[in-house]
């Protein structure tokens, strides 16, 4: 990830609630744009609750969430929804809806009222299909998908909203190995090509170390490291995150943090 002098997103000490009890405490965070940083950490820790902090889903009750240093809670939502989309854990829609339907929502923030279905959409609607891989599905209705076709509908969806920054609360949930590593190279590709800037919540501490440019570990609502995978996947860390020992060695094909458990 390059070093850029001004992050496009910030969290500034910030307090989050989730209903009467603090989850996150005191958290600053910098993410810098053009790169993808993944947030890791045991479950509970407060990595959901994050994102949609970041997101500006849950207003943190002190400090502040900055998007091109604007706090995200005054600015208007469709005009948040260009900038910044969020894609989470759990998504809803009808069960009857077609994937193509369910894509087309992605454009909301782009249209007025009564605005026409313009070229522009439809171009960016059938290129989130394609880098999906659901074209041909374009016309199934959820409830007839597998749980690993819903989720690439779901982040069709999300493409299709053309944000720079695309916020994924555990995007690889439900895909086999093979859709795994095809959705985190697109991240890679998405990142690399057309300069998105992505944080995403994941579950697989290799994958995170391959793909990732920047990780951030957490515990308890708190980060307890942050950088490079070089950096922060160390044994010692591991083992105080997710309670778990093991090794970690390079990965013999890219030279990655590559960790295995004891």
């Amino acid at each position: 990830m390059p070093e850029l002098s001004s992050p496009v997103l910030q969290a500034r000490r910030i307090h989050v609630r989730h209903g009467p009890r603090e989850v996150i405490h005191d958290l600053s965070l910098d993410i810098a744009p053009r790169g993808l940083t993944a947030i890791l950490g045991a479950n509970g820790c407060g990595k959901s609750t994050l994102l949609r902090a970041l997101g500006g889903l849950i207003p943190p009750f002190s400090g502040e969430v900055l998007l091109d240093g604007q706090p995200v809670g005054t600015l208007a939502k469709k005009s948040l929804a260009r900038r910044l989309s969020l894609l989470p854990q759990t998504p809803r829609a009808p069960e009857d809806m077609k994937v193509q339907d369910l894509v087309e929502q992605g454009r909301y923030p782009h249209r007025g009222l009564f605005d026409r279905w313009s070229s522009t959409d439809r171009e960016a609607c059938a290129e989130a299909l394609t880098l999906t891989d659901m074209g041909a599905l374009a016309d199934r209705p959820l409830n007839a998908l597998s749980g690993g076709q819903r989720q690439r509908a779901w982040i069709a969806m999300t493409l299709a909203q053309a944000a720079d920054i695309l916020l994924l609360d555990e995007p690889t949930t439900y895909l086999d190995l093979s859709h795994q590593l095809e959705l985190l190279a697109l991240l890679h590709q998405l990142v690399r090509v057309q300069g998105k800037t992505i944080v995403s919540v994941l579950h697989d501490i290799n994958q995170a170390a391959q793909f990732a440019d920047k990780i951030v570990m957490m515990k308890d609502g708190i980060i307890t490291a942050s950088g490079p995978p070089d950096q922060v996947m160390t044994a010692p860390m591991l083992h105080d995150v997710f309670g778990v020992k093991g090794l970690v060695m390079r990965h013999p094909l890219t030279g990655k943090p590559l960790f295995l458990s004891a």
